[in-house]
């Protein structure tokens, strides 16, 4: 047990010499504040505040890399730091996008397209067919779209397919054919997903997004019912 009493005795030596000056108190404090915050992290369940604690732990490992001093701690926080605000300037700004999205019943979507990838298609081109399993949302950023069994064309600016996207069968139950060269953007269920783990207010403020638009359906229907007119299927149906 010699070694033992050496090495308790070398650390308690360590840590008094550190403690004698005022750069070695700083260090002790901030890599105390680094290492509770990251035990801190591990109760939290969503994203953001989860970030927000590694931005704030990064911070205090490099004040102690650069104080105590350790090279390799002060390289590895450095690297960290600006990916997590970066990432964490990512996620506030998507709250913020779709909760004013939200509260203006914009649903068009835009404020999914920095999460989406483009796809051009031309004139003519299918982009789904009717029974087709549902396993992308869509935004038509330019050009025009028709669903075939209804004859319904749909101008550029708007989302799509997320009616089929979310239903439980998860199939298309129109065909989309582009009417011109369109742009397509769109998102894959498992980049949603992660969207929505990452930031549960996401996913929430999406289907108060979708609830409007099926809403506005119900009243468009119900005005041209109580005008005596045959009924369209509505947009948000008919982009299933």
């Amino acid at each position: 047990m010699a070694w033992l009493e050496v090495l308790v005795s070398t650390a308690l030596t360590t840590i008094t010499n550190s403690l004698a000056t005022t750069e070695g108190q700083i260090a002790a404090v901030s890599v105390t504040i680094a290492g509770a915050l990251v035990v801190a992290s591990t109760f939290v369940r969503t994203m953001i505040p989860l970030r927000c604690l590694a931005v704030a732990s990064n911070v205090g490992f490099l004040v102690y890399g650069a104080l105590h001093p350790s090279l390799i701690m002060l390289m590895l926080h450095a690297t960290l730091l600006p990916i997590n605000i970066f990432r964490t300037a990512q996620m506030v700004r998507l709250t913020r996008r779709v909760s004013a999205a939200a509260q203006t019943s914009d649903l068009s979507g835009v404020w999914l397209r920095p999460y989406m990838r483009s796809r051009r298609l031309r004139a003519g081109q299918v982009l789904f067919r009717k029974g087709d399993m549902a396993d992308h949302l869509f935004f038509l950023a330019s050009g025009q779209i028709e669903f075939v069994e209804i004859g319904q064309v749909m101008e550029s600016g708007r989302l799509f397919g997320e009616i089929a996207f979310f239903a439980p069968d998860k199939c298309r139950s129109l065909t989309a054919r582009c009417v011109t060269d369109c742009l397509v953007l769109r998102i894959d269920e498992l980049t949603f997903k992660q969207l929505y783990f990452q930031n549960p207010a996401f996913g929430f403020e999406v289907v108060s997004l979708i609830a409007g638009r099926l809403m506005a359906d119900r009243q468009r229907l119900e005005a041209l019912v109580a005008a005596g007119q045959a009924p369209p299927q509505p947009v948000g149906q008919a982009a299933a």
